[in-house]
């Protein structure tokens, strides 16, 4: 008798019967996959685990952003299960988005088996080196007996920060063998460390006699749940504060001290942000991330630069600094903010609260001036998305939730739906088109009582159109409104300013998608979604709330002008 078959009836199990185990036990409930032939015993066994839910999808780029998006409203690692190369090799775009916004996800790819390495078979391809540059980690499970163990460092380096998606492919071959492994829940080691109090105090220091301090936040804070702490230092240093690559809320929109995101395209854009600060904190980011950055010094000489993030790789990682602090961004913001608060004098606390009163001014004076620029057009044809996004202010719920890939339109969104709660808004950084629909089924997979409600672009959503299919097979009642201005206004925009040229107002003809028009209407209800098109103002209240009261997933199409 062989040691396996010593073993107690409940190990006699194979590695796909073990692994679903492992995702029990640390908590998983949903898997979001499209199936394929290299994983058929695994998928066999999924359908006898009533309680982890297989969310199915009809291309791997879609699921990958529907797990990002439960995994962003849940802050927990979701779990992705593509087909071989083929399907991964579909994934690759939505992983860069989930690595740039450091989302965390455990993405498993079925493959024959290792006995056929040698073969060259039919559909074999080094998986791990496709996964690899797109993910955190990525390896490949050879033997049964570490299987679980594989797993959970999976699962491990996932949720720690920097979190962002892992990679395992899963070898046939090696899934069919007994494993028997013991099933322990993962243990996620605990970050939440803060610099040594004379670090704290030394930044405190440098900080005190600002005059012009500026704040660069990332979604870092988010992680940390620091969103809070950072409108508190903020406040007591009266410096303005800039999202850079923030996908989430780091701050209340509606505060006065908040300053926008940073730019994504020219480097020239970020850098003037800092150009006249004479102090600048970095939190939970890195600078600057654009794609064409600054290759010179972007803050001034002379200026203090501290950098915190539990990431040593994001610190002084492209810019020198002043200092870094390798810490948890909710409790070093904690610290520093009463250290600061005792390094400054009565003087400059009142000249840091001043700075908060003009900045807020100054902010309150922009957005009414934009607001009333809004309504003077609010009834034009073709509409504009400051028309869409002023009626829905007076329909959404305080709670809903907005997945937003309106891109162009996303000024005028966020100006009548400013985001003010922390895990109520959510944006793409990472550059990869077609987030905003599977990423609204997936937040509202993880919160079916609330109202969530994807924005994306007539472009961008063409990308991943296969997602409404799988709200409608799972009934998830996600909303979603495409801004249908007829092309890639994003790439007109990103031409004139790389031409330099205002007078060039001419585009490349394949920047239009027009010929023939993209019928939402017919693409939604093909997939089984319904949906209706607005085009005139008075329409809007009518079909936005139909929307919102549809019991089910709703969209609605919004002929915008450009």
């Amino acid at each position: 008798m062989t040691t396996t078959a010593a073993r107690t009836p409940d190990r006699l199990a194979t590695g796909h019967r073990r692994l679903l185990e492992q995702l029990r036990a640390d908590g998983v409930r949903h898997l979001f996959g499209n199936p394929g032939s290299s994983e058929e015993g695994l998928l066999d066994e999924v359908a006898r685990f009533p309680d982890i839910d297989y969310v199915l999808g009809l291309q791997e780029a879609a699921v990958v952003c529907t797990a990002d998006g439960y995994a962003q409203a849940t802050g927990r690692p979701s779990v992705v299960l593509l087909h071989s190369g083929v399907g991964l090799g579909n994934a690759v775009g939505s992983l860069y988005h989930a690595l740039r916004r450091q989302t965390p996800m455990l993405v498993l790819a079925g493959e024959a088996g290792v006995a056929y390495d040698a073969l060259e078979a039919h559909m074999a391809v080094n998986l791990v080196d496709i996964a690899r540059p797109v993910t955190k980690y990525a390896a490949r499970v050879t033997h049964p007996a570490s299987l679980l163990r594989l797993i959970r460092r999976a699962l491990k380096v996932a949720a720690t920060p920097p979190r962002g998606p892992v990679f395992l492919a899963l070898p046939q071959d090696v899934l069919d063998q007994l494993a028997d492994e013991p099933i322990v829940p993962t243990v996620v080691p605990d970050t939440r460390v803060v610099p040594e109090k004379g670090s704290i105090q030394a930044a405190a220091r440098l900080f005190a006699a600002a005059q012009a301090p500026v704040i660069l936040a990332g979604d870092g804070i988010a992680a940390s749940g620091g969103a809070e702490e950072l409108v508190r230092f903020a406040e007591t240093w009266g410096a303005t504060v800039h999202g850079a690559m923030a996908s989430e809320l780091v701050m209340p929109w509606t505060h006065p001290l908040w300053g926008g995101l940073t730019g994504h395209m020219f480097g020239t854009d970020s850098a003037a942000l800092v150009a006249q600060a004479d102090a600048v904190l970095i939190c939970g980011t890195y600078v600057f991330p654009d794609v064409f950055p600054e290759l010179g010094d972007v803050f001034r000489p002379g200026a203090t630069v501290v950098h915190v993030d539990l990431d040593p790789y994001a610190i002084a990682k492209n810019h020198p600094v002043t200092a870094g602090l390798l810490g948890d961004p909710r409790l070093t913001l904690r610290a520093l903010t009463g250290a600061l608060d005792e390094a400054m004098t009565g003087p400059q606390r009142q000249t840091a609260a001043e700075r908060v009163r003009r900045h807020g001014a100054r902010r309150t004076a922009a957005l009414d001036q934009a607001r009333t620029a809004d309504l003077a057009h609010a009834g034009d044809t073709p509409l504009g998305m400051a028309a869409v996004a002023a009626c829905l202010a007076g329909l959404l719920p305080d709670d809903a939730i907005i997945f937003d890939e309106a891109l162009t339109n996303s000024p005028a969104l966020t100006r009548w739906l400013p985001p003010s709660r922390p895990g109520h808004f959510f944006q793409t950084p990472g550059g990869t088109l077609g987030v905003g629909i599977p990423g609204a089924i997936g937040a509202k997979l993880a919160h079916p009582g609330r109202t969530v409600l994807g924005f994306t672009g007539d472009g961008g959503g063409m990308y991943t159109c296969q997602a409404l299919w799988t709200a409608a097979h799972h009934r998830i009642a996600a909303k979603f409104v495409v801004c249908h201005n007829g092309g890639y206004q994003l790439l007109k925009d990103n031409l004139a300013r790389y031409r330099q040229d205002p007078a060039d107002t001419t585009f490349p003809e394949f920047f239009d998608v027009r010929e023939p028009r993209v019928d939402y209407v017919a693409l939604a209800a093909a997939l089984g979604v319904p949906a209706a098109r607005v085009e005139h103002a008075a329409d809007l209240p009518g079909t936005l709330r139909t929307m919102l009261d549809h019991d089910g997933p709703y969209l609605v199409e919004a002929v915008l002008g450009h």
